[in-house]
């Protein structure tokens, strides 16, 4: 194992989560050495700014790796030699050749409780199943997906369901105490819990984007919600539903009344409609059945 302290690259499409590992890894004595991120993010991680953009907010005093196919991938991590790789938001599998690299090979942070909801939006899942939690777990990176062994883990309440820009901020404390928690363990030659069952769930598809107003409605405002913490694969955007005969798309609901919030009825009785956009017309055709 490399002494401490030791040469950190950090990997992932999202800014803040670079701000934040570079600053964890500072506080305790690692010296992050480069970021490695992408520039085509598949609208995975919501709004994000062009990477050019956001390439401003990175610390001036590390390099930036940027591949254009995930074969470059290990050549470009072994020019910085690191002894770690620590990932979170990365929307490629990292093929085995880069996870090599590192001599303590690579950590990611996953925001789920593995093994449950492996895969790229386990928030909207466990919104969706109407679970109380969700969690952040960060493991060892193997040639699967948020299968490796688990270094630490935290609960986090999904209480009420909030807009993803307040959710996941409200989330850093949590990441930092997982993620220094996982460097110490992996400082003592821990190899982590080898992770039992579980399940990979991958994106909504155009069957999910349709509220079924015959199901309860505790069902449609979860579905609702989970909309908001992932994006379409397939030709629709959810959560869709029709109003006076003009398809919207549902951005936010409750299941309590709200002031000015359109109320209609589901199978087992009313949901109010906090904020819609109108969707267009071509999307009314694909609508399935009844």
């Amino acid at each position: 194992m490399p002494d401490p302290p030791w040469r950190v690259v950090i990997v992932t499409r999202v800014m803040p989560v670079a701000i934040g590992f570079h600053a964890a890894l500072r506080s305790i004595g690692h010296e992050p050495v480069a970021l490695l991120t992408v520039r085509d993010t598949e609208n995975r991680y919501g709004d994000v700014p062009a990477v050019e953009n956001a390439l401003r907010e990175v610390p001036a005093e590390l390099d930036v790796l940027i591949p254009a196919q995930r074969a470059a991938v290990a050549p470009l991590l072994a020019s910085v030699e690191p002894d770690l790789v620590v990932c979170m938001g990365f929307p490629w599998k990292v093929p085995a050749d880069a996870l090599a690299v590192p001599p303590l090979g690579w950590l990611n942070c996953h925001p789920s409780l593995l093994p449950r909801h492996r895969g790229p939006v386990p928030v909207a899942w466990a919104i969706r199943n109407g679970e109380a939690e969700i969690g952040l777990t960060v493991h060892r990176m193997d040639a699967e997906l948020d299968t490796g062994p688990i270094l630490s883990q935290r609960a986090i309440p999904l209480a009420e369901y909030v807009e993803p820009e307040l959710f996941y901020p409200a989330m850093d404390g949590a990441v930092f105490e997982v993620f220094t928690e996982a460097l110490r363990k992996l400082a003592t030659g821990d190899e982590g819990t080898v992770q039992e069952g579980g399940e990979y769930e991958s994106f909504f598809t155009d069957d999910d984007a349709w509220l079924d107003l015959e199901r309860p409605a505790v069902e449609a405002h979860r579905l609702v919600w989970a909309w908001r913490y992932t994006f379409a694969v397939g030709a629709l955007q959810g959560a869709l539903t029709t109003l006076d005969g003009e398809t919207v798309r549902v951005l936010a609901s409750s299941l309590t009344e709200v002031d000015d919030a359109r109320r209609i009825e589901c199978g087992d009785g009313p949901l109010w409609l906090v904020r819609t956009e109108a969707v267009e017309a071509q999307v009314t055709a694909s609508r399935p059945s009844a």
